[in-house]
């Protein structure tokens, strides 16, 4: 797979600057930037420098200095202009990241992080209420296409280093989650409205990539398979990855050449591999091939991150132009109160991800749907793939009856074989009588046992091929055991419908049975309500955090009573914080209620599980 076509990559067009009251010469340098890494350089450079500014001149929203900046809305093409010298900061910060993934999408494809760097920091340090572009939802689907391309590279380079199947397995799967949250953002109707046309054509490539790398995930736990010489996981691996593969092509249509010669190189490796693995397996190993769900799921291995940016850094933005404008105390104390949040959140936050990841273990070995915990649903039909089947036999009436005659053919065969094998055998053991009476009539010292030197070799060919004709006879009984297995099934299958709707079983519950299952659902839906609700009062926690700016209080303010200040100003978070806790709290209690509903439900579950699988 190293030297397989390289797959195309989104990169995001650059915002165009309107109206700003600065220097002319200023301007136009640092927003009309050269497309390469010396425009990143430059745009940072600014960026910084308009931090600087802002911490010393009012010019925010609704403050004295504040004089209007106008930029260009990627979407609409419309002229948005606010007020507030941030707006100018968040769409240099934009077009940071345009920029980055606009140089990632090249063919050295070095710089997504960056992009996903810049986009989380316009997320995480702005209002979202400036342009449809720099919405708290367009940015968070910027942020995963950019990391999903990034760590797609590193797969990229994985193979081109033959690392080992597993970790690329992991790298690939990987890939996958993050065009999965993509794609769930893609598919988010309010996201949708906000991109306009280009939605579709994004949703199609990042439909197409997770199709097709997680079928570039199987192929190398395929191979891992192969190298543990597990040869019925390995022709499993196979085989999902070629199912996988074949779906990225049918999403693939439309797409350009570069595609198609990634697709068809990929699916020449793939195919090649299931074809090579099933053979070996089905005349030298015989390993049973297990089901690809009773196999341990491929985890990703999340190797890329969004870079951190960091406005005020000397090393990017050069020196400050503006440090004799006003003294440092307040920009330096706001960081310090900066400094006390981004703590405050940190603490926070372990708190959140130690009691999700204990959710996420718990549920996963629960394995629990909400959705799909009865699945009752599925007995009022035949299933899809069942009644592909009976289509199958319906054009072809003669099914059964063509099996037989070719079984009755093959027995005719076998027996004829056999007739003319012993008939050889008796051949070969009379002339090797004859020649021993010859010899004895010519007084010659008596052979050997054993057939004379001449026939020896037609007596070893032919006791080979007695040998593979016994072998051929018990595969022979294996194979008229199956058929005669089958026959009724076939019959039925080639039948009216109604007879197989009839033959399907379904489950009988009692009322008991059905008060367990509803009271298992009642406890699923109260977990999802307590992930719901964290998930809401983090977000909570981080627009408030985000939003609260001291600034104003800080240059007004004594350094000695700082801390003091520091103290009073976060005291607004202990309500947030309450709540958090008893969020987190409650968790003890509702997987408790859910091990007991579990523990009863185990009983119809696994009456359900023998139901769905007969």
């Amino acid at each position: 797979m190293e030297a397989v076509p390289r797959m195309p990559m989104i990169w995001l067009d650059l915002k165009e600057a309107g109206e700003f009251a600065f220097n002319a010469a200023v301007k136009k340098s640092a927003v009309s930037v050269p497309r390469d890494f010396e425009g990143c350089s430059t745009l940072r450079k600014y960026l910084g420098q308009l931090h600087f500014l802002q911490s010393r001149i009012p010019m925010g929203n609704g403050q004295d200095a504040a004089v209007p900046v106008t930029w260009t809305e990627i979407f609409s093409g419309k002229a948005v202009t606010h007020e507030d010298i941030k707006y100018e900061q968040a769409c240099v910060l934009y077009n940071l990241g345009a920029l980055h993934s606009m140089l990632g999408a090249m063919d050295k494809r070095v710089s997504e992080e960056c992009a996903a760097g810049a986009f989380t920091y316009l997320r995480d340090h702005f209002p979202h209420s400036y342009s449809v572009d720099m919405s708290h939802q367009i940015l968070s689907l910027n942020i995963n296409l950019m990391l999903g391309q990034a760590q797609e590279c590193l797969l990229e380079k994985s193979m081109l280093d033959n690392r080992k199947s597993f970790l690329v397995a992991r790298i690939s799967a990987q890939v996958v989650d993050y065009y999965k949250e993509a794609c769930r953002a893609l598919e988010n109707s309010e996201t949708a409205s906000l991109l306009g046309k280009i939605q579709k054509d994004w949703k199609k490539l990042v439909q197409m990539k997770i199709y097709y790398f997680a079928a570039v995930a199987h192929l190398h736990m395929g191979k891992q398979a192969e190298e543990q010489q597990k040869f019925g996981e390995r022709v499993i691996y196979f085989q999902s990855a070629l199912d996988k593969l074949n779906e990225a092509i049918k999403l693939a249509k439309g797409q350009p050449e570069t595609v198609q010669e990634a697709l068809r190189f990929t699916m020449d490796v793939i195919g090649g591999k299931y074809n090579s693995a099933k053979k070996d397996n089905d005349f030298i190993y015989h390993e049973a091939v297990p089901a690809l769900d009773t196999l341990q799921s491929v985890k990703g291995a999340p190797l890329v991150k969004a870079l951190p940016v960091n406005p005020t850094d000397p090393a990017v933005t050069g020196p400050d132009i503006f440090a004799k404008l006003v003294p440092m105390a307040a920009h330096e104390a706001s960081s310090l109160y900066s400094e006390e949040k981004a703590k405050l959140l940190r603490d926070v936050m372990a708190k959140i991800e130690a009691k999700n990841e204990v959710l996420d273990q718990f549920m996963d070995s629960m394995q629990l749907d909400p959705e799909t915990v009865d699945n009752l649903d599925m007995y009022n039909h035949i299933p899809p793939v069942l009644m592909e089947k009976c289509a199958a036999l319906s054009v072809r009436p003669d099914t059964v009856r063509n099996l037989v005659q070719s079984m009755q053919v093959l027995s005719g065969v076998f027996t004829d074989v056999e007739a003319s094998l012993k008939e050889i055998r008796d051949l070969l053991e009379e002339d090797e009588a004859q020649e021993r009476k010859l010899q004895e009539l010519l007084g010659r010292v008596p052979p050997a046992p054993g057939s004379p030197p001449g026939l020896a070799e037609v007596s070893k060919e032919c006791s080979k091929y007695l040998e593979l004709h016994e072998k051929a006879s018990f595969t022979n009984t294996e194979l008229h055991r199956a058929m005669n297995l089958h026959l009724g099934n076939l019959r039925l299958l080639g039948g009216p419908l109604e007879q197989v709707r009839a033959a399907l079983p379904t489950p009988t519950l009692s009322e008991d049975d059905k008060q367990v299952l509803q009271n298992l659902k009642r406890i699923l839906a109260k977990v999802q309500e307590m992930r719901d609700q964290r998930m809401s009062l983090e977000q909570q926690l981080r627009e408030m955090i985000q939003k609260d700016d001291i600034t104003t209080s800080l240059v007004t303010t004594d350094r000695s009573e700082m801390k003091k200040l520091f103290e009073e100003q976060l005291k607004k978070y202990d309500q947030l914080k309450v709540y958090l806790e008893q969020n987190l709290a409650a968790q003890e209690n509702v997987l408790k209620a859910l091990t007991d509903a579990n523990v009863k439900y185990a009983a119809v579950r696994k009456a359900l599980a023998e139901v769905e699988h007969k």
